[in-house]
């Protein structure tokens, strides 16, 4: 589809401004009656060699070298103590914000075929599920008590660092 050189200024501007692929689509339709898929207004965006912004960057969450070490709190024995490679031994009843406490289980049985390792997490805000480590080592979850659930980016931290931390209690 041909835009004109009205509509081709104002989809570069949007992009300019932030808009993601969906909020390019819906303006096209408001504001010149286009109606366009998603991949029409993907494919678009590229004819026009315009480079869509993330809106926040990822944190890769699979790689738990990249995470920063947590601090212990300083106020005694009582609090967490730090292990030489930085990993927490258990979280301090007050966590500074953007923290987060979960529970990590392991199973001490994996009946599940394919799986190298299974067990359950309680994230900081309750929901939980169950999880797995595949024969290839990558994590992922097989049931999670609410539907849709996207853990914050604290928690997916705090779960990769758990869960490697008791895998590696256990000797895997």
């Amino acid at each position: 589809m041909s835009l004109t050189p009205e509509q081709t200024q104002a989809v570069a501007s949007w992009v300019a401004a932030g808009d993601n692929l969906s909020a390019v689509q819906k303006k096209l339709l408001e504001q010149f009656k286009l109606s366009m898929t998603y991949r029409d207004v993907r494919f678009l965006v590229d004819d026009l060699n315009l480079a869509l912004k993330d809106a926040a960057p990822k944190i890769d969450v699979s790689d738990v070298t990249k995470a920063a070490p947590a601090k212990p709190a300083a106020s005694g024995p009582a609090d967490a103590a730090s292990t030489e490679d930085g990993a927490m031994d258990e979280f301090p009843d007050e966590l500074p914000a953007g923290t987060s406490t979960l529970s990590v289980s392991v199973d001490k049985v994996t009946l599940i075929p394919g799986a190298l390792a299974s067990g359950s997490v309680t994230f900081s805000d309750g929901v939980t599920g169950k999880w797995i480590v595949d024969n290839q080592g990558r994590p992922g979850f097989t049931q999670v008590s609410q539907p849709g659930y996207r853990p914050t980016p604290a928690d997916g931290q705090a779960f990769v660092q758990e869960l490697s931390a008791a895998l590696q209690k256990r000797g895997y």
